[in-house]
């Protein structure tokens, strides 16, 4: 615990907001068109203590000040902060909305879900996917000021309920999610963690009732510094290497669009076996996804072997270890970074051998600090993405075909969770049918097995499509892990 006390000063800023920084003021353009709403669903297989757990939020809202700033844009000087007023510093105005089962059945029944295809639990997720409070924002017109943080329950069937909180994500990467529900269910005592745990988190996740700096002001002194023609260089590649890039095929480019998921679940034998598959390989779980998810998407048009087709793959990472000065998981925000890479898929590869090739590409741009060095130019070609969606396939919006963390979230305290406050389940996950990925894996293990929220725009692409590239997928893993049974 001691080697992880900071020695430096965390920069923190004035109680009343700061303007966002280059990653947020992108996720800011990105939020309106359907990209970036974070959405934490919990499972519970009873309704909650109303009264508990509006007291835990506020106490959250009140350690991590970002979870109760406004996000406000201002046309008349063309800039967007977050703001909190000093009348609610301590005290978070957040209320919970709650919906009766029937409430919640009117709902399900006005979703365009197949019958029996996916769980209610399942839907209420899609539908706080596409429950966007950020669509006026920036607003072209006039000054617009909207919470960051919503929070929600849903009576279901069976007295069971789903707690859900949703978040603007220049506030919330995966990482603050996860922390957002340790957290809380600490609060509500129902964590488990240990006294060591809990010691850290006091020392190092308490935000002093101030919003630190965006991740662009944390960036180590000569880690993002390149030279102008390098710059229009890099970004002249990106563009041009963009129009070249094998999408999967589009169901409809016309129709309006929301977020859908669909799920990859792997039991516990079967996620050993990929993890041994990795390690012995010296690479971590997000290659061998990437891989089984280029071999799908390659036999998706059962073309002849040998016709070359470039993918391309996003790789997020979280920052907060490697900033300056660095920032514990409990630090709430948005400080992820992406590293695009390429690859070209010929037919017949095989998923260990690809594995490697892509995770190392990946690992490559990282020790080259491309995850600092383009992060500027990525977050100026989104932009201007979304002013021009032409400038991408089909008007798509598609920038790659999957995106993907480097690292997955790990939960081994389930059955302790499901024993003392009922949580039977949870997803974590953001939209993306504005700008972004054709899918966007969000990986847990769960007691050693392995689930994915997979996420993809439809109608641009459909749940059976999706599926059938998911069950490939899980085809290709557990086909690559049978070489390491025991």
């Amino acid at each position: 615990m001691s080697s992880q006390i900071m020695l430096k000063p965390l920069p923190f800023v004035d109680p009343k907001g700061r303007p966002v920084g280059g990653t947020e003021y992108s996720w800011c353009r990105a939020v309106p068109g359907g990209t970036g709403i974070a959405v934490l669903a919990i499972l519970l297989s009873k309704p909650p203590d109303i009264a508990l757990l509006q007291n835990a939020i506020y106490e959250l809202q009140n350690s991590h000040p970002i979870l109760k700033s406004r996000i406000h844009s201002n046309t008349s000087t063309n800039t967007i902060s977050f703001i909190t007023s000093p009348s609610s510093t301590g005290t978070p105005s957040i209320q919970i909305k709650s919906f009766t089962l029937s409430a919640t059945s009117s709902i399900l029944n006005s979703l365009s879900c197949p019958a029996n295809t996916i769980s209610t639990f399942h839907a209420i997720l899609e539908h706080e996917l596409n429950q966007n409070a950020w669509y006026n924002i920036p607003n072209p017109s006039s000054c617009t000021t909207v919470d960051t943080f919503f929070a929600s329950i849903y009576a279901l069937p069976d007295t069971k309920c789903a707690v859900v909180f949703r978040v603007h994500v220049s506030a919330c990467d995966r990482t603050t999610a996860v922390s957002i529900l340790r957290e809380l269910l600490v609060l509500m005592g129902g964590s488990g963690e240990g006294e060591e745990e809990a010691g850290e988190k006091e020392i190092l996740g308490n935000d002093e009732g101030k919003i630190s700096l965006g991740i662009e002001d944390l960036i180590p002194s000569g880690k993002a510094k390149k030279t102008l023609w390098a710059r229009g260089m890099d970004m002249l590649g990106y563009s041009v290497d963009s129009l070249r890039l094998t999408n999967l095929k589009f169901q409809d480019t016309r129709s309006p669009r929301s977020s859908q998921v669909v799920r990859l679940q792997m039991n516990q034998n079967e996620t050993q076996r990929i993890i041994a598959g990795c390690k012995s390989r010296g690479i971590k779980l997000c290659g061998a996804l990437v891989a089984a998810g280029l071999i799908a998407a390659y036999r998706s048009k059962r073309r002849a072997e040998d016709q070359r087709k470039k993918y391309g793959v996003v790789t997020l990472n979280d920052c907060r270890s490697i900033l300056d000065p660095a920032l514990s998981t409990h630090h709430f925000g948005f400080y992820h970074s992406a590293i695009l890479n390429t690859h070209v898929i010929r037919g017949g590869e095989k998923l260990w051998e690809l594995a490697q090739k892509t995770y190392m590409a990946f690992a490559n741009s990282k020790n080259c600090n491309k995850h600092f060095l383009d992060m500027a130019d990525l977050n100026f070609l989104m932009c201007r993405a979304i002013e021009k969606p032409g400038l991408t396939a089909s008007s798509s919006l598609r920038t790659s075909f999957m995106s993907v963390f480097e690292d997955p979230v790990i939960d081994q305290s389930s059955e302790l969770r499901r024993d003392v406050i009922g949580v039977e389940d949870f997803m974590g996950c953001a939209s993306v049918h504005g700008i972004g990925p054709s899918i966007a894996i969000f990986d847990k293990i769960t007691d050693g097995g392995l689930d994915c929220v997979c996420v993809y725009p439809a109608p641009l692409h459909s749940r059976e499509q999706m599926q059938e590239l998911v069950d490939a997928m899980k085809g290709i893993l557990v086909e690559g892990g049978n070489y390491y049974m025991e």
